[in-house]
């Protein structure tokens, strides 16, 4: 008997893509469900046995659902732009399009090789200008609106109100306003340039190549900005609803970082530039403003070359320049660390409180993208601002002391920065930090000096890149005196990239499309944008062209998007679980304000999976290789000293080496290819064994045994459906079914199976797949005894069970037990309420608190009737020798206890 899972595999791939058993269509009459992977991005590495965990937990959910009687979009596509295929493209001159194209396909191949359930007609690419054409219309969507806060929505451009002092300015003056409030917007932003690489990278981009010795630095370059700013408290508060991670939303909280606190403003004292009167600063401690004693400003802050005095400007200037070569990640972690730097401009601002002459510095521990670029500094109360008065010898005032006095704090040793109590702070003294708060804040206001102000940490979002494999912009800029830029007309979209062979950006950090001169230099004398959009860009909004991918005159149909929104479940994994999510959302949020989408958030449940561990094999002695890199073997080279043993050592040498277990990644060599477990043990058995590593959310290690235990149990569930001859073989045709009598078979059998059935559509319901298919084991070791042979319809409501995470097995026995159809849209079987109850339960009898007996109990039975049956036991009898019970005590359900 032979479980060929190679020909049954291949046999029923062929089959759902020649019947399109997949294909989802909009149909009003069948209620949705929209489940969705975070799409890959095809890098020319393939998958490894990580990437598919989180597509087969999709997939498991699409088939149930799909059999629970639901419409099921599952759709696949491609995060395909992105800077790995241009630096490919730079290192071999092969265009990023083919590379990108032949990625495609195999990661395409491996897909299907797992018998995955999707909609293959709905497959996107975000580098397709069928795709794209759709993006760059979704920009325009942008660029032509902006935010109305007394509506609290988007609205288009030309529903701006001008103020009057405006229009009478002219058409430019007009134009600048409008362009000052357009959702995406031109602006000169410090950017992270690294030098070597010719590139601006993402602030998450950073780490990465820092790691690999490169040098990054921050300068000012006009880049395009998307004012997602102006829908933190939008994308705040609508979190509350969402069926997702507690971890993820507080990584969206953090992030979008809301601030309750004031604006004050501090007014300079003898300053010679008669237009820096005042800096403005944000604080969310405004009851300690007494105990500012000196103030700093960001290196990039616009006032610092306006107030600082001429014996300080070569030292400040000094410091503006470094500050410069480094990252806006290096100088938090120097900042946490406790390391501060700074130079005194040597310019004083009045503390509007007390009427003080604080001196004014600067130091990159203060970062212009939050608040305003510019803190009071209350070193009493704020660990890094008493850091740095430590390191400048400046003044330490306490302000705040603990509640009930208690003794003083060690203010000169560390800032109390807990709330407390009001002291040396005048009108405050006396009042809890609470209501100092409040108090502060409307005598700000009263004098003028300061407001009531919410700030977010959110910064609003770099959406341009100095590199050639993305979207390009549809804008066309003019340089007349009374140009603007234009949009490029929707007919006349996409805006394709031109053939490039150098894709190299130049010294100065121009693009790679500013060399292609004769697309960017248009005959009527405008010129096009050379900057390109980020690969986020595409993956803001797929989920929206899975919903109508044909659609050649909209992104997506209105009525597409009634049916299918929200998304149901996203799985993906956590790495984005800000800056994805948070771009999406707002993306969607715009769509929505401007009606083209109907629901204010695009994906109703979240998952994340945990991540597939690879063993990684060191020496005991950690040594390098010459070149400094670490010594690694791989799995071919070591065997274990014993079964289920955690000792290994090198085959050659039998030297003993120590195990690992890391992220998969070719760099530490224990990446495992999808191809060559399918190619051992079948697509089934990877699917089953990626679920069954542990709970889906949980990391896990990637094991062979286990990967062998999954197989046996799919060659003992082919058993019991097949009695193959002696030749069964891959060349003899499939197996023989077994003779099976009809029915559900005994009453055990019964029972055991409408409990898997039970078990198991309560555990996909919650996603818990590891402990579905351990009830699908116990049902394959347990539903065969001698004497009671494997009934039909046992058989098929087992092969339905089976279907989601073993399809292909699953439609074999289908087929075998002469279904006419493929299984994908059977129903789901339904347990029957009545045999999940035992019809007996074991009652323990007791004599004098010694258990005597084991008796099996009708259910509903009566403590009399339990009670005369329990003195009538032979085993009970003998035991009392003929004593007389002189009293029976019962506990319901579980024992009875005869005294004598």
């Amino acid at each position: 008997m032979t479980y060929d899972f190679r020909a049954i595999e291949a046999r029923w791939q062929s089959f759902w893509d020649e019947h399109h058993s997949f294909r989802a269509d909009v149909d009003p009459e069948r209620p949705k469900y929209y489940v969705l992977d975070m799409f890959p991005y095809p890098s020319g590495d393939g998958l490894h046995v990580g990437h598919p965990e989180g597509y087969t937990a999709t997939d498991i959910v699409a088939r149930y659902k799909r059999m629970r009687g639901f419409n099921v979009l599952h759709p696949m596509g491609w995060d395909a732009f992105g800077l790995p295929a241009e630096r490919y493209a730079m290192q071999t001159g092969v265009h990023p399009a083919v590379r990108t194209a032949e990625c495609i396909v195999n990661f395409k191949r491996q897909l299907k090789t797992l018998g995955f359930s999707y909609d293959w007609e709905r497959e996107v690419d975000t580098t397709d200008p069928r795709y794209y054409k759709w993006t760059q219309w979704i920009f325009l969507q942008l660029w032509g609106a902006f935010y109305d806060p007394t509506q609290a929505r988007a609205r288009p451009i030309d529903e701006l109100p001008i103020p009057a002092e405006i229009a009478a300015q002219g058409p430019a003056a007009v134009r600048r306003y409008r362009d000052d409030h357009r959702l995406a917007y031109l602006h000169d932003a410090p950017v992270n340039w690294c030098p070597a690489l010719r590139v601006v990278l993402a602030n998450e981009e950073v780490a990465e190549q820092v790691e690999k010795g490169l040098v990054v630095v921050r300068r000012p370059m006009r880049q395009w900005m998307m004012r997602i700013t102006a829908y933190a408290e939008r994308l705040l508060t609508d979190l509350e609803g969402l069926d997702w991670p507690a971890s993820v939303l507080d990584m969206q909280r953090h992030w979008i970082g809301r601030s309750d606190g004031a604006e004050v403003r501090f007014h300079l004292v003898h300053q010679h530039d008669a237009d820096a009167s005042a800096i403005e600063v944000f604080t969310t401690r405004p009851d300690t403003l007494f105990g500012a004693t000196y103030m700093v400003l960001a290196p990039e802050h616009p006032l610092v070359q306006r107030i600082t005095t001429p014996e300080h400007a070569a030292a400040v200037a000094a410091y503006v320049e470094r500050a410069t070569r480094r990252s806006e990640r290096d100088r938090q972690a120097d900042a946490a660390e406790g390391q501060k730097t700074g130079v005194f401009t040597g310019a004083f601002a009045r503390n509007p409180a007390n009427g003080a002459h604080v001196p004014v510095w600067i130091s990159d521990y203060v970062l212009m993208g939050y608040g305003t670029g510019a803190i009071m500094a209350v070193p009493g109360h704020d660990e890094r601002d008493h850091a740095f008065a430590r390191a400048m010898a400046l003044p330490i005032v306490q302000v705040v002391q603990v509640v009930g006095g208690g003794g003083a704090h060690p203010i000169a040793e560390a800032a109390f920065s807990e709330p407390g109590v009001a002291i040396n702070s005048g009108f405050l003294d006396g009042l809890p930090t609470a209501a100092a708060k409040q108090r502060m804040i409307e005598w700000l206001e009263a004098e003028g000096l300061g407001r009531r102000r919410v700030t977010y940490k959110l910064r609003d979002w770099l959406f341009s890149r100095q590199r050639y494999w993305g979207e390009p912009f549809p804008l066309i800029h003019r340089s007349t005196p009374d140009g603007d830029d234009e949009v490029v007309p929707v007919l006349e979209l996409p805006v394709t990239l031109p053939e490039l062979a150098d894709f190299q950006p130049s010294e100065t950090g121009e693009p790679p499309l500013s060399k292609a001169e004769a697309w960017v230099q248009l005959p009527d004398g405008g010129r096009r944008e050379t900057n390109t959009m980020p690969q986020w860009a595409g993956s803001c909004w797929y989920y929206l062209r899975f919903m109508d991918p044909s659609n050649d005159a909209a992104p997506f149909s209105r009525a597409a998007a009634d049916y299918w929104l929200p998304v149901d479940l996203y799985i993906g994994g956590a790495e984005h679980a800000v800056l994805h999510l948070l771009y999406a959302r707002f993306w969607h949020k715009v769509l929505f304000d401007l009606g083209h989408v109907g629901t204010r958030e695009p994906f109703q449940r979240l998952v994340n999976q945990g991540m597939v561990l690879g063993a990684t094999y060191l020496p005991k002695d950690r040594r390098r290789h010459a070149d400094g890199s670490a010594v690694i073997f791989k799995p071919a080279e070591v065997e274990s000293l014993a079964p289920a043993s955690d000792e290994w050592r090198v085959k050659a040498t039998g030297e003993l080496v120590d195990v690992q277990w890391d992220k998969m990644s070719k760099s530490r060599g224990n990446v495992v290819n999808p191809d060559d477990v399918v190619t051992q043990f079948g697509a089934d058995t990877m699917r089953l064994y990626e679920m069954f590593m542990g709970p889906l959310e949980h990391s896990a290690p990637w094991q062979t045994d286990g990967v062998a235990g999954c197989h046996r149990f799919l060659q003992r569930a082919y058993r019991l459906a097949f009695d193959g001859d002696a030749s069964g073989t891959a060349d003899s045709g499939p197996d023989r079914l077994r003779e099976l009598p009809p029915g559900e078979g005994s009453d055990r059998q019964r029972r055991l199976l409408h409990r898997t059935i039970a078990a198991v559509s309560e555990r996909i319901d919650r996603l818990a797949f590891n402990t579905a298919i351990s009830a699908m084991m116990i049902f394959v070791r347990d539903i065969v005894e001698p004497g009671e042979p494997l009934h039909r319809d046992a058989l098929a409501q087992f092969s339905l069970l089976l279907a989601p995470f073993a399809p292909h097995l699953a439609e074999e026995i289908w087929r075998a037990l002469g279904k006419p159809h493929s299984l994908a849209h059977e129903p789901w079987p339904a347990a029957d309420e009545a045999l999940l109850v035992d019809a007996t339960f074991p009652l323990v009898v007791q004599i004098q608190g010694k258990r005597r007996a084991e008796l099996a109990i009708s259910q509903g039975a009566s403590e009399a009737d339990i009670t005369s049956l329990a003195l009538a036991s032979p085993e009970v009898q003998r035991h009392l020798a003929g004593k007389t019970p002189r009293r029976v005590i019962y506990v319901p359900g579980k024992l009875l206890n005869i005294v004598v």
